[in-house]
């Protein structure tokens, strides 16, 4: 389980087969092999660490699901280590379980803030909600404005200057997980209400 804090931004060392290496540090602190690290939000396991770096090894479908497969030697990613029992809680609750592939839309500045537009897939678009959560590359964020294909988010110059988000532009991909426990009321909703609140829901967010 994770937050969407982001401790730091590590670098990609080396990409071989299935094994990706990553430079870092904060996230070493204590590392042990089997230890969960989200890479851009997806959960991995570490199955090799020095003292400045890591690697996991990512299966055939995690690299076909995110945007880890699309990842260079040198690239920048978000890391976080799995949260640990009377951490402070910052975020809110983030499996590391990729749903979709959202995408870039457009960004715009509004005073010291930037407001950023994401296209969001089938599989997270129906979950969101207006101040909701959503996780962009593992950054726990609020939803802004939904609609069925997309939303905002107004991003604070602290969020940009400690992710990997600040070399991001339109047309970019990004890992999205759509809130947890939005997942599971959804479709608790939907199996158990098929008419009434659901139907209504569905229909007033363009989803029946």
């Amino acid at each position: 389980m994770f937050t969407g804090i982001i401790e730091e931004v590590g670098a990609v060392t080396r990409i071989s087969g299935p094994d990706i290496a990553i430079m870092a540090e904060r996230v070493l602190e204590g590392v042990a092999r089997g230890d969960s690290i989200a890479i851009d939000g997806a959960c991995m396991t570490v199955v090799e660490f020095t003292a400045d770096t890591f690697v996991v090894q990512v299966s055939p479908e995690s690299f076909k699901r995110t945007t880890l497969g699309m990842l260079k030697v040198g690239d920048a990613v978000n890391l976080e280590r799995a949260m640990a029992a009377g951490d402070r809680f910052g975020g809110h609750f983030v499996q590391g379980h990729v749903d979709g592939l959202g995408r870039v839309e457009s960004i715009r500045k509004l005073d010291d803030f930037a407001v950023w537009k994401f296209y969001a897939p089938p599989e997270v678009a129906p979950y969101l909600i207006p101040k909701g959560s959503v996780t962009i590359d593992g950054i726990s964020l609020t939803v802004v404005d939904p609609t069925p294909q997309g939303f905002e988010v107004a991003l604070i110059p602290e969020t940009l200057k400690k992710t990997k988000l600040q070399s991001k532009g339109p047309g970019d991909p990004v890992n999205m997980e759509a809130d947890m426990l939005g997942k599971h009321i959804f479709h608790y909703m939907k199996e158990t209400k098929p008419d009434g609140l659901t139907r209504e829901f569905l229909s007033r967010h363009g989803y029946a």
